[in-house]
């Protein structure tokens, strides 16, 4: 049975971002791109929510043509990057739903899935040292972990659910966490199309098409339950430690 427990849910209102919001408070943050954060932003993340390490999901390619964050000036701040694509594959992701899932035998066996659905499992097929990493960094951190892509919506969306159901907080919860982005997602393709980085990939799309809706995760965790036994023996398998995940669970499940 899973942890029964409520994700904090608090938007963190920030004048650079506009999905930065708590999982778990003084552990867990997450947020689209941190690029255009302030001075005040950064003061805010270290000082009220004890921020110690930012991972950056987002592509190389993403990473050069969007610039630095202040946070890379911090020196009480370690970013570490862990695309979730091969090195030289594709600008970004943001377009979720036309990712086509990669490498056999899954390209076969999943063909029928939505393509969300596929585009997440292509994540998990591609880079799972990148997964494994993320989830390893949340784990030994002392302070608050901040996990982000471009959206905060896709692949944070995946790699916090995974954290999160390794050490067994309740699906609904999970799920919930997921679909939170949902409240904001105007801003977010707002803030996207402001930037020439994105603008090409989303212009004209439906608004309905980025939303992220709670059955697309909900199928992959069902999937992950049944081809490899759920997310902390998936994780295990790809070479995250027992001492790591016993380390997550400390960290993101309440003590009685």
């Amino acid at each position: 049975m899973g942890v029964s427990t409520q994700p904090d849910h608090q938007w963190i209102d920030l004048d650079g971002t506009v999905n930065a919001r708590t999982v778990a408070a003084g552990v867990l943050l997450r947020s689209d791109n941190l690029q255009e954060l302030t001075a005040l932003d950064v003061a805010r993340l270290i000082e009220d929510h004890g921020l110690e390490v930012v991972i950056d999901l987002r592509t190389e390619v993403e990473v050069w043509m969007e610039g630095p964050t202040r946070l890379a000036d911090e020196g009480s701040v370690r970013i570490e990057y862990h695309s979730l694509y091969p090195a030289a594959d594709r600008d970004s992701d943001l377009d979720a739903s036309t990712i086509q899932i990669w490498g056999a035998p899954m390209e076969g066996e999943f063909a029928d899935e939505a393509p969300v659905v596929r585009a997440y499992l292509s994540y998990m097929a591609r880079r799972p040292d990148s997964i494994v990493s993320a989830v390893s960094a949340i784990a030994r951190a002392d302070g608050a972990v901040l996990v982000h892509c471009a959206a905060g919506k896709d692949r944070t969306g995946l790699v916090v659910a995974l954290a999160l159901e390794a050490v067994g907080v309740e699906r609904s919860v999970v799920v919930a966490d997921y679909v939170a982005t949902a409240q904001r997602i105007e801003q977010v393709m707002a803030r996207l199309l402001s930037s020439s980085t994105y603008r090409a990939e989303l212009e004209g799309h439906n608004l309905f098409d980025h939303t992220p809706q709670a059955q697309m995760m909900e199928r992959v965790l069902e999937i992950l339950d049944s081809q490899s036994g759920g997310a902390a023996a998936w994780l295990m398998q790809r070479g995250l430690s027992s001492t790591d995940l016993e380390r997550l669970r400390e960290r993101l499940t309440p003590r009685p």
